[in-house]
């Protein structure tokens, strides 16, 4: 049989079809948003197949019939007419130096276009080149405008924390983007992808009637793939990646559901596999942390410490949708960016109260989240602790030697190389248990070990409970107090008795650490 061609790294519609790489068929959703609205706004996470969307809108626009032979959206259009397109990737004009530099960038990737529809000497500006373009497509194709305008906040993402770098780069955009209200007569359909919302750009504020479809529930699945289309037209992929690992079809299918799957994006409850993810696992025929090739998003990083986000409840986030999909420049902290960007998806909704739990959305995000959190919280690089001390802390929670377990961290915060500045941040947090819950949650979550934090029960708050598959962990953590008064307060307060009857192993575990030598002082084990 011959090979499957998996996408990787391809995102062009046309370049998908001609030559014959997998292609998950959205044509169907991708007709009828284009026949939903004239402005339309679809936000998702990178990496989530909005250039693939775009690609095909465009090719939709241009009256490819050739490229959707066999498709869906067939049985929907008969028509076929062509439409000039002015289609533009901003994820190109990301971290750019000043505003003059994206002034310049912008101006840079319309060239193209000039050289299609022709420039007028007075264009001197991304927006009145704009205004040219679609006036000139207008003018000598007789037809409606076409606008596709993917990752339009690309060029703020890396300033959000600096305020006057801000401005001065959203003045650009707005200048920009004021173009495409201005010429509604001459535009058929807009349609604009991004990961964030700033309500003060023009598009959103000069755009009065751009429809936000990010959480409309019939457009779910038109990035990313589901489980119905998982099972559909993956089963051989599936198969393949099972004899791989030596594993049946069933427990690979379960692997890849906890490792890519678990996104939602509407109240409806559909998740999604993340499909740049799902492709590298069977190309490279090896399941991986894929999302995160290019690094951690040191912005959302900056976002979570200037607004003293609480990570360990990061696990069950309660919020209403106005909280979590507000405008970024609104934020009050760093959940909107937290949902918009990926690393919590929806888990629940409850349409009584319209309230939302959010969530990690799988062991992706979660491995990848913590390696780039670690150096914010311990300063220490993710990699070096996963190479180092992880592995052998993990192996004893296997054999369910959690005295070895305590041994490894004790030696672990005992070595570790204080960077500068780092060393003041470790002595004010030495009399808290705060940082020494921050520091547990961090490591159970890097080897994706389930751990709660702060826990509430009849008798109160259990500092830390760990969730092995046949057994379960209740700490109790001391700073100022002994292992044994905190045994005591697991067994006075009925810390454990929750976890009595779910048929597993219950173990209490009472830490005291040492405020000398900020690590792990006395344990005990009951």
């Amino acid at each position: 049989m011959q090979a499957r061609k998996y996408p990787i790294g391809i995102q062009t519609f046309s370049e998908i079809r001609k030559d014959g790489y997998i292609y998950i068929d959205k044509t169907d959703l991708v007709w009828n948003l284009a026949h939903e609205a004239k402005y339309i706004f679809l936000s998702r996470p990178r990496r989530f197949g909005k250039s693939l969307l775009t690609t095909t809108l465009d090719s939709y626009f241009q009256g490819r019939k050739d490229l959707f032979e066999g498709l869906k959206i067939m049985e929907l259009e008969k028509n076929w007419e062509s439409y000039p397109v002015i289609h533009l990737d901003l994820s190109t004009a990301k971290r750019q130096p000043s505003a003059d530099e994206l002034w310049a960038t912008l101006m840079w990737l319309m060239n193209p276009l000039c050289n299609v529809y022709g420039r007028d000497a007075l264009e001197t500006s991304p927006g009145k080149m704009l205004n040219g373009l679609i006036h000139r497509a207008y003018e000598q194709t007789g037809k409606q405008v076409a606008v596709i305008i993917d990752e339009y906040d690309a060029p703020l993402l890396d300033v959000l924390h600096e305020s006057e770098q801000l401005d001065q780069f959203r003045n650009v955009m707005q200048e920009f983007y004021v173009q495409l209200k201005a010429n509604e007569a001459m535009v058929k359909f807009c349609f604009i992808t991004g990961i964030t919302k700033f309500s003060q750009l023009s598009i959103f504020s000069t755009i009065n009637n751009l429809m936000n479809v990010s959480m409309d529930p019939r457009y779910t699945a038109i990035c990313g793939i589901t489980e119905e289309e998982f099972e559909r037209d993956m089963a051989p992929d599936l198969a393949m990646l099972a004899e791989e690992y030596g594993c049946t079809f069933e427990e690979m299918h379960a692997k890849l559901k906890q490792q890519y799957d678990g996104y939602r994006f509407s109240e409806a409850p559909q998740e999604i596999y993340n499909p740049f993810s799902l492709m590298k696992a069977f190309g490279h025929r090896k399941l991986g942390n894929y999302w995160f090739e290019s690094g951690t998003p040191t912005f959302l990083i900056h976002q979570m410490q200037h607004f003293r986000t609480d990570i360990m409840g990061m696990d069950r986030i309660e919020a209403s949708a106005s909280s979590f999909d507000r405008p970024t420049e609104a934020m009050e902290n760093a959940l909107p960016l937290l949902y918009q960007s990926g690393y919590v998806t929806i888990k629940d909704y409850d349409r009584e109260t319209e309230s939302y739990i959010l969530s990690i959305p799988n062991k992706e995000v979660r491995v990848g989240l913590i390696d780039g959190l670690i150096p914010a919280y311990i300063g220490l690089d993710g990699s070096s602790v996963k190479d180092g001390f992880a592995l052998k802390f993990y192996r004893a929670l296997r054999r369910h030697d959690m005295a070895a377990a305590l041994d490894e961290m004790k030696a672990f915060l005992a070595g570790v190389p204080y960077v500068e500045g780092f060393k003041k941040k470790l002595e004010d947090a030495a009399f808290s248990e705060g940082f020494y819950e921050y520091t547990f949650w961090l490591i159970f979550n890097m080897l994706n070990v389930y751990a709660q934090t702060q826990v509430k029960c009849h008798g109160g708050r259990i500092d830390f409970v760990v969730q092995m598959p046949d057994a379960t962990y209740v700490f109790e953590l001391k700073v100022n107090g002994t292992a044994q008064e905190a045994i005591d307060q697991i067994n006075s307060k009925g810390y454990a008795l929750p976890y009595r009857s779910e048929g597993k192993k219950v173990v209490k575990v009472g830490v005291q650490f040492d405020r000398d030598t900020m690590t792990v002082g006395e344990y005990i084990i009951a």
